[in-house]
């Protein structure tokens, strides 16, 4: 592997046609009920895409990125594109951090600031995200995504390593645990993939609690990995062609998966979605980045029935996160659990909403004292 650095310059031309493009949108009406009920508001998107469109600094946010080092390189037959920042200090432990759908690692641009003094980070793009996409090349899911990061680290010079991830990034990791054990020093996440059965039987009452989470969640909150999972390329065309649509799709997560007070803006920032919103939109990139939920619900779980992962793992529980197992459900595929902390605040974007209280738990479970 050669890596080369790497800035991200996106064409004046290709901003102006963002803008152009936001400036024709043309809205639906919006049915009866409560505003969110049926999808994303429409005033909220109004909005929401008048500013983008008018007041929204992307060279700003441009500028928050390439202030980490970055780099890309020939991976796995694709480009792949990781954020390498080195710690302050020489004694540093090397850290791989992931994002999930519909992140990027822009997510990362206030957590990465408060690991400097004990990690050496390594964040990349998923393959198919962002700046680890291409028209044309290969597809990923998360197994595969595994082996490539555990290829990536090697390339770096470091066999062994810390992982932390949410997400995919948590799928990804688990993964690691159970093929690469050998090469992990523990698993920091902040999503655990316990297999999600609604007719398992519930022995206690925060079992039962959380079967009752689940149904509700498979019922209400899943049509988008169903569309994501059977028929990515057909909803890949509205997404890649209308930013409007493409901000619609995935505000709507914002609002639904974080810990706000009804408006998004409570938990995430318009310019930080709208970072990640652009990101999506300057590469080209929404279509790839379903594959993984294609390939999910076209293989199995991503821990085999039966296999375990026995690495040590610390699980950090925000409260607004999509699911939430308690530990006696979490410790059949996890054997290893050792730091379960209770969040005060947060959801699913926790490195977004809550970049204090994540750096300092990853740090409490992997740095000595």
């Amino acid at each position: 592997m050669q890596p080369r650095p790497f800035r991200l310059e996106v064409p004046e031309s290709a901003v102006a046609d963002l803008r152009e493009r936001l400036g024709r949108t043309r809205f639906p009406d919006e049915p009866p009920g409560e505003a969110w009920t049926t999808g994303t508001s429409l005033s909220y998107l109004r909005s929401l895409i008048h500013y983008w469109q008018s007041s929204f600094d992307w060279r700003a946010w441009e500028g928050k990125l390439n202030a980490f080092r970055q780099f890309k390189a020939e991976l796995g037959g694709i480009e792949l594109h990781y954020i390498h920042e080195p710690a302050a200090k020489k004694e540093t432990i090397p850290l791989l951090i992931s994002h999930g759908w519909p992140g990027s690692v822009f997510e990362f641009y206030k957590l990465l600031p408060l690991l400097k003094d004990r990690f050496t980070v390594v964040a990349p793009s998923l393959p198919g995200y962002g700046l680890s996409f291409r028209p044309g090349q290969k597809r990923f899911g998360a197994p595969q995504i595994a082996d490539l990061y555990a290829d990536l680290m090697s390339s770096l010079g470091y066999e062994r390593f810390a992982y932390q991830g949410g997400d995919w990034g948590a799928s990804i990791g688990s993964v690691l645990g159970w093929k690469h054990p050998q090469r992990l020093i523990g698993l920091h996440l902040n999503l655990l993939m316990v297999p999600r059965d609604p007719n398992q039987p519930a022995s206690t009452p925060e079992e039962k609690a959380y079967i009752d989470e689940l149904k509700h969640f498979l019922k209400e909150e899943t049509g988008y990995q169903w569309i994501q999972g059977t028929r990515p390329q057909t909803l890949a065309y509205g997404l890649t062609d209308s930013p409007a649509g493409l901000a619609a799709w995935i505000v709507e997560k914002f609002r639904a998966w974080t810990d706000n007070d009804g408006n998004p803006e409570s938990a995430v920032s318009r310019d930080e979605m709208l970072a990640n919103l652009s990101l999506y939109w300057f590469t080209g990139a929404i279509g790839s980045s379903f594959w993984p939920y294609y390939e999910r619900l076209h293989g199995e779980w991503p821990i085999p029935r039966g296999k375990t992962v026995d690495v040590p793992l610390a699980y950090a529980a925000f409260p607004k996160e999509i699911l939430r197992p308690p530990r006696s459900l979490a410790s059949r595929v996890y054997t290893n659990i050792k730091r379960w902390t209770v969040m005060e605040k947060g959801g699913h974007f926790a490195a977004l909403e809550n970049p204090t209280r994540l750096a300092a738990d990853i740090k409490a479970f992997f740095v000595t004292p």
